[in-house]
């Protein structure tokens, strides 16, 4: 028995309070179900601090590499001599870290939505999902095998689904959370397709053999390819697309802007600092096979991660609705830590990508997840979702505002912050191998300088609107996690990332880059200054540049029609060409064949049913009937023999 035995109890007592909750949220008080979820999410924050604190400090490195640890460990299923699927906890650099988030990002929702969902009638149906996303998440990131994670990963998908879709009496809200269900569905079909695949050609789903690199000569993968791709390339990048949609990735990214329509700690916990992250975290956990196994597969990651975060910038940068702005700036920010891995290698200085790659995962949940939650904050106070009515709230929610500032600050990348140090890592990692992953990841740090101060000024400063009831700061559940997360995105910087997280188990040892640190900042005052000269306060100039730029910016507002696409080749191709052959099909040849059989079937019982009518007469009648038939053909058969 190892030290690390307990943790099967992180995911496991969130799942005791969804059951708890669900079986009883008819009669719970709300304040005994707010006691129980916060309480329980509390002790699994409690042990994933613990853990971290034993496996980072207390135990550290062994010969210079930090281990990876399997607990709880048993057989679920035997799927032939060689293959078969266990479940346990992994412990590890990259599991440990997400546990960290999850559970920080996840309390802190908690907390904050006593106060956001008080007068909510659906309050205990909401901590029970919440509870139930928490250990979904939470598994997720302790799997030890692939398979493993993909059933927490179905669950998470069921999960969201349930949150997104909690207002289930607003149609855009239950259109919202098919949209993100079919999506995801989709992808994971893929990812599915990937498992089989390499786990055919390797005999094993455990991750750390799979992705031990002395492990990779004896897999059988060598020689074979598939449209002139290898196996191992196939393979991951068919598991990378499954990444790809749950981390909301170019073209599979539509469904997170409707994902909105959940209500605001939902978009905290979903959408800003655990689900879309499950996509990064599933290529980082198999990051080996990828960098040495499948060079051309980490490249496409790349390319698609740094095409992905500036298509969602340039979106982000004319939208008006307060969390959509938010939502294209998560794609725009998971799309960053996608190049990052892209751009990497394994091991080493090589690693650095890697490294900053979960760096700016782990300061990311913490900048997003307040910036989400003082955007609930500020929709709460003023009951509307679009900027267009806002304006002046730094008069009336001094705390919202400063919060909301630091967080927009640090997503800005402005020195000092904790989005400062992650993001010069992942461009300084760019600058080392891949020239236009640089420059579109420097562009991307100017656009997110501009269109996160666009919000804060449109926000806070701008003309003040007139509202009809006064706001105000929201109370003390609300208002704690927004002060805590504040300090977290300042100080979460300031942590030697790479001493505990990177590549191949090795510390990595980092320091600033200033002639990139120096560019980039620059760049993000430029973002900076154009959104202050433009919204600072109110005047016709954006008018007049949004009627020059009329073509380019309807084409961004209406999200380069990405949506209009999908409908087009939807209802227009794949229903038309085939939905409605196959459902003909299935009408009149599957159906209709079933349909003849029961009618042959119902005509011949009307037919003999009188046979069986229970007159004595009948039934002498026929028995006679017969004796004189073989009798009659008994004699026949007598005379002519």
């Amino acid at each position: 028995m190892n030290a690390f035995e307990y943790t099967f109890l992180i995911p496991f007592i969130p799942l005791l309070g969804f059951l708890l909750i669900i079986f009883n949220f008819k009669r719970f008080p709300k304040k005994l179900t707010a006691a129980l979820a916060t309480s329980l999410i509390g002790i699994s924050f409690v042990l994933s601090v613990y853990t971290a604190w034993q496996y980072f400090i207390i135990m550290g490195p062994l010969h210079g590499v930090y281990p990876k640890i399997i607990g709880n460990h048993f057989e679920w299923l035997k799927l032939g001599e060689h293959l078969s699927v266990h479940m346990g906890t992994l412990i590890d650099q990259a599991s440990v870290m997400m546990l960290i988030v999850v559970s920080t990002v996840s309390l802190m929702v908690h907390i904050y939505s006593i106060g956001y969902m008080h007068d909510d009638r659906g309050f205990n149906r909401f901590f029970a999902f919440l509870q139930l996303f928490s250990f979904s998440m939470l598994s997720l990131v302790i799997a030890t095998n692939v398979f493993q994670i993909y059933i927490f990963w179905e669950l998470v998908g069921v999960s969201s689904f349930l949150l997104i879709g909690f207002y289930y009496e607003k149609p855009s809200a239950v259109a919202a959370s098919k949209k993100a269900f079919i999506v995801t569905r989709f992808a994971d079909l893929f990812f599915l397709l990937g498992i089989l695949l390499i786990s055919f050609h390797t005999d094993t789903f455990d991750f750390i053999s799979l992705t031990n690199p002395e492990n990779f000569e004896r897999f059988n993968l060598h020689g074979t390819t598939f449209l002139g791709l290898s196996i191992p390339a196939l393979a991951l990048i068919l598991i990378f697309v499954g990444g790809a949609g749950k981390s909301a990735m170019f073209p599979l990214h539509i469904w997170l802007p409707d994902a909105m329509e959940g209500p605001s700690p939902v978009s905290a916990l979903i959408h800003a600092a655990t689900m879309v992250v499950a996509g990064v975290y599933l290529v980082a956990r198999m990051f080996a096979n990828y960098a040495i196994m499948a060079p051309e597969a980490l490249a496409l990651v790349g390319y698609v991660g740094a095409f992905t975060s500036l298509f969602a910038a340039v979106i982000a940068t004319t939208q008006i609705d307060f969390k959509r702005v938010l939502a294209f700036s998560t794609i725009s920010q998971i799309g960053y830590m996608m190049a990052a891995l892209g751009v990497s290698g394994y091991g080493e200085e090589a690693g650095l990508g890697y490294m900053a790659s979960m760096f700016h995962l782990f300061t990311h949940a913490m900048f997003k997840a307040l910036l989400f939650l003082g955007a609930g904050a500020v929709i709460h106070a003023v009951h509307t979702n679009s900027i267009r009515e806002m304006g002046g709230l730094r008069k009336y929610m001094k705390t919202t505002h400063i919060t909301f500032l630091i967080a927009t600050l640090a997503i800005a990348g402005f020195p000092g912050l904790s989005g400062f140090f992650s993001k010069d890592e992942i461009i300084t990692a760019a600058h080392q191998s891949y020239p236009l992953v640089f420059y579109t990841l420097l562009v991307v740090a100017g656009l997110t300088a501009f269109y996160m101060f666009r919000l804060y000024f449109l926000v806070f400063w701008n003309t003040e609107t007139h509202y009809h009831h006064k706001p105000h700061d929201p109370g003390k559940a609300m208002l704690i996690p927004l002060i805590i997360l504040a300090v977290l995105s300042i100080v979460s910087g300031y942590i030697p990332f790479g001493e505990f997280v990177s590549s191949d188990g090795k510390p990595l040892h980092t320091h600033l880059h200033f002639d990139i640190a120096i560019i980039s900042t620059l760049v993000s005052f430029v973002g900076i200054a154009i959104a202050w000269f433009l919204y600072k306060k109110s005047s016709d100039l954006t008018s007049h540049l949004i009627a020059r730029w009329g073509t380019f910016y309807r084409w961004a507002y209406n999200k380069f029609y990405i949506d209009e696409v999908y409908l087009f080749i939807t209802h227009n191709i794949i229903f038309a060409y085939i939905s409605r052959p196959i459902a003909w099909f299935d009408r009149h040849v599957v159906d209709g064949t079933m349909n003849v059989i029961g009618w042959i079937t119902v005509t011949t019982s009307e037919k003999i049913k009188g046979m069986q009518s229970g007159q004595l007469q009948q039934y002498a009648f026929a028995f006679v009937s017969a004796i004189l038939v073989i009798s009659a053909f008994l004699i026949y058969y007598l005379i002519n023999n």
